[in-house]
């Protein structure tokens, strides 16, 4: 597929996720959304990750950060 169209998906993906975080408070579909969300890498996928700028491999972590947190409250609290 186009890379333009994983970036419209991951900030799809993401959109849905921060509004179920922030207007419904469903932590779970908001994580299960940010974690679809990593599916659809926005930066270029042919190379490796640890090749990435260390930018990219951040964002990345802190995606995934979000991702377990935002499982851990729905399932935890």
């Amino acid at each position: 597929m186009d890379a333009k169209f994983y970036r419209f998906l991951y900030g799809g993906f993401v959109l849905f996720g921060l509004y179920y975080a922030i207007f419904s408070q469903n932590y779970s579909d908001a994580g299960m959304m940010l974690g679809i969300a990593l599916a659809f890498d926005p930066f270029n996928q042919l190379q490796p990750f640890n090749e990435r700028p260390t930018w990219q491999k951040a964002w990345l972590m802190v995606h995934l950060v979000l991702v377990f947190t935002f499982f851990g409250i729905a399932f935890l609290g």
